[in-house]
Order: C-alpha cells, then sequence, then structure tokens
C-alpha cells in the first residue's frame, strides 16, 4: 500500500491556523502578572482551568457522537429519517438536541460529521444553533437554576427553537454549502494512515469529488467485520474531529477567563432601568464569558433582581449560539462570509426576540 500525503487546499490558511496556538501562547505569556504568586494570576489559572475543565467533557461527548454517526448511520438511514421539504427538514434539525443532548462544546463536531453526511446547510445550522438549547440537560438547568420557574425554561426552549429554525432558514436562502462550508470540514478527516482515504466523497452541494490520496485502508472500500471494529473506527473519527476543534477551545478559553477576571459585576448594576442598553450588555457579556448551555442558567440567574427578565433571557440565547469561543470553532467549519452572516443573524435575532418579550410584557396588566 502506497501511502501519500494531501496538500491542503489553502496552504496560506493552513499555515496560518498552524501557527495560531504558538501566537496565543506568546501573547498568554506576555500578558501574565509578573508576580507568580499574585491573587490576578491565581484567578485567571482558576477560572481558565475550570472553563476547560466543564467543556472538554461535553466537547468529548459531541466529537465521540460525531464518530459514531460517520460510521453506524448511512446517508440513506440519514435521508430516509429527515422530511423530504426543505423547511420541514430545518425544524426537525433544530429540535435534534432532544435526541442529542449535547452543549455548544461538543455541537461542532457533531455538525461536521451530519454535513458530511449530505445534512443541507440550513438544517445544519438548525442543529448547530438549536441543539445547545432544545435539550433536556439544559431544561433541567435552567429549571434548578430559577428555582423550578418554568416560564423562563419556557421562553428559553421556545425561544432557541424559533430562533435557530429562522436562522437556518435564512442561512438556506443566502449561501449554498459549498459557499458556506470549508471542504476540510464536510469531507473525511485524515485517516490513521495520515492521509484521506478516497471514497469518492461529492462536496456538498457541488459536482466535485474529493481528490484521491493514494492511500486505500480497509475500512474505505469494505465495511468493517464487525461491531468491533465500527466502533474503534468510530473513535479514530472521534479523535481526529476532537484534535481539530480541541486548540480553539484552549484559546477561547483562556480569553473567557481574562473577561471574567477583569470585568466587575459592579458596572452592571446601574443599567437595571434601561431595557435596551441591559440586553446589549448582557449579550456582550455572554459572548465573553464562553459559560457551557449545562451552565450558564445559573449565571443568568445570579442577575435576578439587577437586570431585566429580557436581558437575562437574551444572555441564555446568546451564549449557546455566539460566545468567542464558538466564533474560533466555526472557523473549523464555514468560511468567514458565512460566519459574519451567522453571527450577524443570531445577534439580530436574540436582540429581537428579547426586545419583542420586553415589549409585550409591557403591555400586559
Amino acid at each position: 500500500m502506497t501511502t501519500s500525503h494531501s496538500q491542503p487546499n489553502n496552504p496560506r490558511r493552513r499555515q496560518t491556523i498552524d501557527w495560531l496556538p504558538a501566537v496565543f501562547l506568546v501573547v498568554a505569556i506576555l500578558l501574565l502578572p509578573a508576580g507568580g504568586n499574585s491573587a490576578a494570576l491565581n484567578s485567571l489559572a482558576i477560572v481558565f482551568v475550570s472553563i476547560l475543565l466543564e467543556a472538554i467533557p461535553f466537547m468529548f461527548v459531541g466529537s465521540l457522537i460525531g464518530g459514531l454517526i460517520e460510521v453506524f448511520v448511512s446517508r440513506e438511514k440519514m435521508t430516509a429519517l429527515l422530511p423530504r421539504r426543505g423547511w420541514q427538514t430545518v425544524c426537525v434539525a433544530a429540535a435534534g438536541g432532544i435526541f442529542f443532548p449535547v452543549c455548544e462544546c461538543a455541537v461542532v463536531p457533531v455538525v461536521r460529521r451530519l454535513v458530511g453526511k449530505g445534512l443541507p446547510l440550513s438544517a445544519a445550522i438548525g442543529y448547530l444553533l438549536g441543539g445547545p438549547i432544545l435539550n433536556p440537560i439544559v431544561a433541567a438547568s435552567t429549571a434548578l437554576a430559577y428555582a423550578f420557574d418554568w416560564r423562563m425554561v419556557a421562553l428559553r426552549m421556545l425561544g432557541g427553537y424559533s430562533i435557530a429554525v429562522i436562522i437556518g432558514l435564512f442561512m438556506g436562502r443566502l449561501f449554498r454549502n459549498n459557499t458556506a462550508i470549508i471542504e476540510n470540514g464536510s469531507a473525511p478527516l485524515p485517516a490513521p494512515c495520515g492521509c484521506t482515504p478516497d471514497p469518492c466523497f461529492p462536496v456538498i452541494g457541488g459536482g466535485a469529488h474529493a481528490p484521491a490520496c493514494g492511500c486505500h485502508p480497509p475500512h474505505a472500500t469494505e465495511a468493517p467485520a464487525d461491531w468491533m471494529d465500527k466502533a474503534g473506527e468510530a473513535f479514530v473519527h472521534a479523535k481526529n474531529d476532537f484534535l481539530a476543534v480541541g486548540h480553539y477551545l484552549v484559546i477561547g478559553a483562556f480569553i473567557a477567563a481574562l473577561a471574567q477576571t477583569h470585568i466587575e459585576r459592579s458596572l452592571f448594576t446601574g443599567l437595571a432601568g434601561a431595557p435596551v442598553l441591559s440586553l446589549v450588555l448582557m449579550m456582550a457579556l455572554a459572548i465573553l464569558l464562553n459559560l457551557c448551555s449545562e451552565a450558564d442558567a445559573f449565571i443568568a440567574a445570579s442577575f435576578q433582581g439587577l437586570m431585566p427578565v429580557s436581558a437575562q433571557l437574551a444572555f441564555l440565547l446568546t451564549g449557546p449560539m455566539l460566545d468567542l469561543k464558538l466564533l474560533l470553532m466555526y472557523r473549523s467549519l464555514f468560511h468567514k462570509r458565512a460566519i459574519v452572516g451567522l453571527a450577524s443573524l443570531v445577534l439580530a435575532m436574540v436582540f429581537l426576540f428579547s426586545v419583542g418579550y420586553e415589549f409585550i410584557q409591557g403591555l400586559l396588566p
């Protein structure tokens, strides 16, 4: 068997990504306080490690689910499970978190594999945004954080689902799969032999095929002999997905730690009487803090009495759809124009939903 390594489609972009962790390390060292035992350094280290310990298990679960989907779910099976009409597919995909309860740290690897299975862009966006909110784990944590105030649970679930569906439909209209999704994000990841197998994998939205690498491992030409072989192959795919987005998580966690250790909560107390300004501030805070969707409800609930309900709701909806960590992870899946469009739609829709709730509350007696 001859092994030859496939070249990246965009060498300049690949070199930039390879240098990113090194640049991050240099910047991180320069930003650290001079005193090794300073309180600022200790706080930064604790928050940084806490975010990683909170996010990594969920990201691993998402990578594992993505690997299982890649190996055990054929394109024919997935196609048979989804409705035939485009808007119905988006509606079903946005509620996919009910069956695959993963947080935003874990959803990107899953979406990578679903796109590789032929899921259209609109449905992939629906699951990407709705999955981390519309799932039983997040519903339970939100209910517990708000002392079983089911109004907040219902508002979060309804807001997350409706926003995911609307943005999914919009993105499907604005972009095609091949103009929004990076080819390396939808094509098979490198195999254990060190190169990409040649399964005649069609690029989503186009007629081209992935280039052959000259290496044809057994799993690329014939099905594994039994479920143990398939499970091993699923773990290989999970490992590749985990490593593909793991360094983005580390960088995002460090930025979030800097934000949490340098933002004073007292800055928000004077904004309770300005709903629009408080909305913007809470959305910005959600983007900076990079909290997991299973835990962010406890942070939002701590602002009860300090921020209006609409601002808390904006925090709960923004974080699982758009934060610094996700923006970095999205770079492994989407082109820059698609990321800009997705981020703009998320911010606009969350703002409109929260303002609409505030307006309706003002009309009620």
